[in-house]
């Protein structure tokens, strides 16, 4: 088992968390949504695998390449 880190790929708010440490996730499921420029984007999981931390908050402003969330794959 690796942990994996899950990098925002855009500049935005942070608008709702969908996941929770603990909670298993398959490949492409959202872990939490971005809201830039009026768009909702999702981030999701690289790979299958269990979230082992959310490291934002609703509402955190992040950057390009911020780590949002861990999995253990």
């Amino acid at each position: 088992m690796a942990i994996v880190d899950v990098k925002s790929e855009i500049t935005g708010n942070v608008w709702k968390i969908v996941a929770e440490p603990g909670q298993s996730m398959e490949e492409d499921e959202p872990i939490l949504i971005l809201e830039s420029m009026k768009m909702e984007i999702p981030v999701a999981s690289p790979e299958d695998g269990v979230v082992t931390e959310i490291l934002v908050n609703e509402g955190d402003v992040i950057t390009e390449g911020t780590v949002v969330a861990r999995i253990e794959a």
